[in-house]
């Protein structure tokens, strides 16, 4: 039986897909990449915000168009399915099996239970079917029911780079955030079993780790009474095969001297803060039930940047929170032309039922999030190219990760840019180089969010 996956959403959901493509393709699965091949599609959705809803939604649809073709049965698994199972299941008839993410302990057992038993009922009878679901479920109880220590993956983002899941949840209950009502409370991986899964990527030719949580920095607390990312991040630099390591989501308020000094300490470690600090005006700030406060954000970022000269910092903010005045707005405007971030990503707040913010009363207009939207954006697009001609003249570490057609243009990136969300390298070299290595060049010309290099 031949599988075709698609997966939305955020990379942490990406890992899971991931685990259970590795169970599928153990269990002898075939795994294609085009659905119409597919015998059977697994779809791992997202269901953070209203945009992720409505993409998920389509998804599902346009994949159960192949029913009428050669695709037997359709599953449907992850976020959206944890908050809506009961209405998908009437709204959309077509899927076989939604599967909770809070039901992944159980999720090989409801697949087999899917396509085993009705894959060999008609030919070889019942009790035959039973046997052999029980027979499959029996080799594997140990190896799937807990969703988490399962090492069965198989890397979908190419061969230079994997992502490396340290935890799951979020404890912080933003009041915006669906995350702890989808994935609960965090609950970290143990330090041992996330540098054993280190180790096996980097025998496997992986040349960059991307750490990645909801809340990276609280790594560690919920098992450990104490953050250990700084511990886990030398532990990392240990493995002589890994090149690059960088982690994503670090919470502004638990970013201290021991992770600057680590980060600072380790050339292996990328001299790169993703740190969402979401507002400046404290009055957002606190509605928001965020743990930071204005004076505590500026302090941090002026710290980075005394401590690590050459640090690319990335942040995100939020426009048009419930209660978001004009003046709030002006003070996050203002904050953001004296900082100029690195990189920045702008979201317009998303109503999510169940959230503690889509009760308030003072609701922002539709078109005022979109104006203030529009303003920020355009003016870190002027920030964001001031900052990259800065870097011209300056010689700078690629990585290649792909070639033009012609052969005379590589495309990559530096350690200052992460896969799918920075910019990228145009490398121009005179001979012929191999990708998956690391070359220097010197900053020839930018280009949009781009660097070009020779």
């Amino acid at each position: 039986m031949k599988i075709g996956f698609v997966s939305l959403g955020c990379s942490k959901n990406l890992v899971d897909t991931e685990k259970t493509i590795g169970i599928f393709k153990a269990n002898n699965y075939e795994i294609v990449n085009k659905p119409e091949e597919a015998d059977a599609i697994v779809i791992n959705t997202c269901g953070f915000i209203q945009s992720a809803k409505e993409e998920a939604i389509n998804t599902i649809l346009e994949m159960a168009e192949y029913k009428k073709k050669k695709c037997k049965y359709l599953i449907v698994m992850g976020c959206l399915v944890e908050r809506y199972k009961e209405e998908l299941q009437k709204a959309i008839p077509e899927v076989d099996l939604f599967i909770k993410y809070s039901e992944y302990n159980s999720l090989w057992e409801q697949i087999v239970d899917l396509l085993e038993e009705k894959k060999t009922k008609d030919a070889i009878g019942e009790q035959t079917t039973s046997n052999n679901k029980e027979n499959m479920l029996a080799q594997n109880k140990e190896k799937y029911c807990n969703f988490n220590q399962v090492e069965d993956r198989v890397i979908s983002t190419g061969s230079n780079y994997a992502y490396l899941k340290i935890a799951d949840g979020c404890s912080n209950r933003c009041t915006y955030c669906a995350i702890p009502y989808i994935r609960g409370p965090q609950i970290s991986r143990k330090m041992e079993e996330i540098l054993k899964e280190a180790k096996k990527l980097a025998k496997q030719g992986y040349k960059e780790l991307i750490l990645i949580a909801q809340d990276t920095t609280k790594y560690g607390i919920d098992i450990y009474g104490k953050p250990r990312l700084a511990e886990l991040l030398q532990e990392l630099c240990r493995i002589k095969e890994i090149h690059w390591i960088r982690f994503l989501y670090a919470y502004p308020e638990t970013i201290d001297d021991e992770l600057i000094k680590v980060v600072k300490e380790n050339k292996k470690i990328c001299n790169y803060f993703d740190i969402p600090i979401q507002h400046i005006s404290d009055s957002v700030l606190k509605r928001m039930n965020r743990q930071s406060d204005g004076k505590s954000i500026r302090k941090l970022i002026q710290k980075l940047r005394s401590e690590i000269p050459d640090v690319v910092i990335r942040t995100t903010v939020m426009v048009g929170f419930p209660g978001e005045t004009k003046e709030d707005f002006e003070e996050l405007y203002a904050f953001l032309q004296e900082a100029k971030f690195d990189k920045l990503g702008c979201f317009s707040y998303s109503k999510e039922e169940g959230t503690p913010a889509a009760r308030i009363k003072e609701q922002i207009h539709p078109m005022t999030k979109k104006s203030r939207y529009n303003k920020i954006m355009t003016l870190q697009q002027q920030i964001s190219k001031e900052n990259l001609e800065k870097q011209i003249g300056k010689e700078v570490e690629v990585l290649l990760e792909e070639v033009s057609f012609d052969g005379k243009t590589y495309i990559g990136r530096t350690d200052k840019d992460v896969p799918e969300i920075d910019g990228i390298v145009y490398f121009h070299a005179k001979e012929k180089l191999k990708l998956g290595t690391f070359v220097k060049g010197r900053v020839e010309d930018v280009s949009n969010y781009d660097l070009i290099v020779s």
